[in-house]
């Protein structure tokens, strides 16, 4: 057995490799959480193995562990459980969530990866490490150009699955971690097939098809349309070219100072025409032609590593904790000046670290990266040397690229647990190439053979509570949503099963019960079914609520059900208002809590007539009054205003906050579109009234009742023409929709 194991470890440590290529369709997040729980199981595995093998005294490489290099990735796990632990809550940071996978287990597996590899690794390992990813980046590039073709064109292609946010992920998902992923796969083809032609010199057929797989990866990347990626390779292309125009002899030298003045030339050109490119329909140029500090996307990211960093500050030793970026980005969270409304990630990988582990942890991560890109140099250097030789110190050069561009693009991406693990893999293996003094040495510690197993089995019995219960609860989580509509006594015993199992995935059954309710059943259901559906989300969210005080999330998604409950149930408004003030302290500028809390007295202005209605609306309006003046750059709560000012009759006054509204409407805002659209619509200005609905809902949108509201304020404001082309496309996609107007109908002659 010690010898079969032995033979199996070297596969168990590159088997990380092959987790792109793994989603799996029935699980609730399909990309992200298969990848992560097979990724936790294969540390165990591999922990496992490795004890079992030195307790039987099988030889490592363990004087590796002397050198200052295997040091920082222990010390950053070191201080990554520290601050956590001294954080927010250890155990949210210890497991993560589905949706993200990170968290101190992940973390806890990638390094234990890379500590088995330094023992492990000979001088062949980087070898079969490169080729390893470099067949899984063309396998996970073609696959994202086949997306890309799908989307494009409108073609289903067998096992490719459709992306529906115009972007392509590919296996991974998203389209910024599949950037990250094949800016190192990229280098790691190119290090392959360079030794291919070296060795053999000739193109054996491998080295064409990963030669065209390097294309491929290249080509994906554009079609991520990811800027920071883009721009990554730009700038190492630039490098490149100026370090061979400088240093370079020959022809080498002639053609890249050929290249520098074409890259001139193509940058004053893009400058000078920028506008016009931002119109070419690719998406790739667009998007680059579109960074501006007025960009939604780049203004969002310049706000929350601004405001985030500057709250990082006031705690730069021990961090919130891993996995708490969160609470700092609702503490700033100001809907007048970000788009996005939930952020557990800053988008900048340097600043995560330092919000999550403190200055310490920024140090470690930086001189990790910093270490591979040193190793990686060195191995570069040892290029003529025996017995390492050209062929493997060229590696050096393709993984000192390929860290720049990873050093590079963590400035607008973070890691996934793919990304890291491969950054410590390349790291371990690179530092193993280039050290080939260190000999094996066997386990001062040698134990019978049924201890060792007997050691090894406890190891994966670590399984049990990692992998299998985890994976059980998804399981369960995405059979609720399938049947959360038409069997929902199906739903809530299935999701009771799945709360039962005691894993860290209670906090995202709330977030996805709070989705159910709100977005559909809430609509969908009635009579027993609805109050059952409102219940269980209800205390689902209140357990929650109770588990995570410090969940901004939580607390505005309670309030938010608590607010939407059936007409039969009975809400405890004292309890509701409790929620609303928590959710207001962790995230002051949010306008949601600030609406609910004005509803509790709207809902009874609605109940009532004459004075008493009036005066439970102008409570209502105190509320959001008091939130206008903290945040006073925000137009939705103005239009509310004024639509409230309106109902009551008092015209003057809801102008007044209308013309407020309006003057602070800079940027397309969905929500504040929607407040504006009842308000104009209510006092007939039907140009402001098709202005709002434009930025609410597109001509070709799929909200087919929205899109007819449009083509009636098309109408009123005299575009009789454009009312026509709505109604002929709402004839053919959403038939008998345009017949439930006649008047209207009649009045277009249509």
């Amino acid at each position: 057995m010690t010898e079969l194991i032995a033979r199996a470890f070297p596969w168990i440590l590159l088997a990380p490799a092959v987790l792109p290529l793994v989603y799996v369709e029935g699980l609730l997040y399909p990309f992200v959480a298969p990848k992560t729980l097979f990724f936790r199981a294969l540390a165990i595995v591999a922990a496992a193995a490795f004890v079992y093998l030195v307790f039987s005294g099988h030889t490592f490489r363990f004087g590796r562990l002397r050198h200052l290099v295997s040091w920082i990735p222990g010390a950053l796990l070191v201080v990554a459980y520290i601050t956590s632990f001294v954080g927010t809550d250890f155990y949210h940071s210890f497991w993560s969530i589905y949706d993200r996978g990170d968290g101190l287990l992940t973390l806890t597996a990638a390094v234990l990866f890379f500590y088995l590899i330094l023992l492990y690794a000979d001088k062949d390992f980087l070898r079969r490490l490169l080729t390893a990813v470099a067949w899984v980046g063309s396998l996970v590039a073609l696959y994202a150009v086949l997306q890309w073709l799908q989307l494009t064109f409108g073609v289903n292609i067998p096992l490719i699955t459709d992306e529906t946010r115009g972007r392509v992920g590919s296996t991974l998902g998203n389209a910024a971690f599949l950037a990250a992923y094949l800016g190192l796969t990229f280098f790691a083809t190119l290090s392959v097939v360079s030794e291919y032609w070296r060795a053999m010199r000739h193109a054996p057929w491998t080295a064409k098809v990963l030669f065209s797989g390097a294309a491929l990866q290249l080509l994906a990347i554009f079609l991520t349309a990811t800027r920071g990626g883009i721009l990554a390779f730009v700038l190492i292309g630039l490098l490149i070219t100026v370090y061979l125009a400088w240093r370079g002899e020959g022809r080498r030298r002639t053609y890249a100072r050929g290249g520098l003045a074409a890259a001139l030339l193509v940058a004053a050109l893009f400058v000078g025409f920028r506008e016009q490119i931002a119109q070419v329909p690719i998406a790739p140029l667009q998007r680059i032609a579109s960074i501006s500090l007025e960009d939604v996307t780049v203004s969002s990211r310049l706000f929350v590593w601004e405001n985030v960093g500057r709250e990082a500050l006031k705690q730069p030793i021990t961090g919130v904790g891993a996995e708490h970026v969160d609470i700092l980005f609702n503490r700033v969270y100001d809907p007048s000046a970000i788009v996005e409304q939930w952020f557990d990630r800053s988008h900048n990988a340097y600043l995560d670290y330092f919000v999550q582990y403190g200055i310490l942890g920024f140090l470690l991560y930086f001189a990790l990266v910093a270490s591979l890109a040193w190793t990686s140099w060195r191995l570069w250097q040892k290029r003529g040397e025996q017995p390492l030789g050209d062929l493997k110190a060229t590696y050096g050069l393709y993984i000192l690229l390929a860290v720049l561009v990873y050093a590079m693009q963590n400035f607008f991406v973070f890691d996934t647990s793919m990304t890291l693990w491969l950054l410590l893999a390349l790291l371990a293996a690179a530092y193993a190439a280039s050290d080939e003094t260190t000999s094996t040495t066997p386990s001062r510690i040698t134990l019978p053979r049924h201890v060792s197993l007997l050691a090894g089995v406890v190891i994966l019995t670590f399984l049990y509570p990692v992998f299998i219960q985890p994976l059980r609860a998804n399981l369960a989580l995405a059979e609720a949503y399938i049947y959360h509509i038409v069997d929902i006594d199906r739903t809530t015993s299935v999701l009771e099963r799945g709360l039962s199992l005691n894993t860290y995935a209670d906090i995202e059954y709330g977030y996805q019960l709070y989705s159910m309710y709100t977005d559909r059943q809430q609509h969908m259901l009635e009579g027993e079914e609805l109050i059952t559906a409102y219940e269980f989300a209800r205390d689902t969210l209140a357990a929650n609520y109770e588990r995570y005080p410090y969940d901004a999330r939580t607390a505005v998604y309670l309030a938010h059900v608590l607010d939407s409950a059936p007409e039969a149930a009975e809400v405890d408004e004292e309890f509701l208002r409790a929620v609303l003030a928590r959710a207001i302290e962790l995230s002051p500028k949010r306008i949601q809590p600030w609406y609910l809390l004005a509803n509790i007295s709207l809902k009874k202005g609605d109940a009532a007539t004459g004075i008493a209605r009036n005066q439970a609306y102008r409570e209502a309006i105190e509320v959001l009054k008091e939130y206008t003046e903290l945040v006073p750059n925000y137009a939705e709560p103005r239009f509310i205003i004024a639509g409230l000012y309106l109902v009551m009759g008092e015209r003057i006054e809801a102008a007044n906050w209308a013309a407020e509204g309006l003057a602070l409407y800079t940027k397309p805002h969905a929500d504040t579109a929607q407040r504006a659209i009842k308000y104009y619509i209510g006092i007939e200005d039907w140009p402001n009234a098709l202005r709002f609905m434009q930025d609410f809902v597109s001509e070709d949108s799929e909200k087919y009742e929205e899109v007819y509201d449009l083509a009636k304020l098309y109408f009123l404001t005299g575009d009789k023409d454009k009312a026509l082309q709505i109604v002929e496309r709402l004839r053919r996609d959403a038939p008998g929709l345009v017949e439930t107007d006649p008047a209207f109908m009649q009045a277009i002659g249509s």
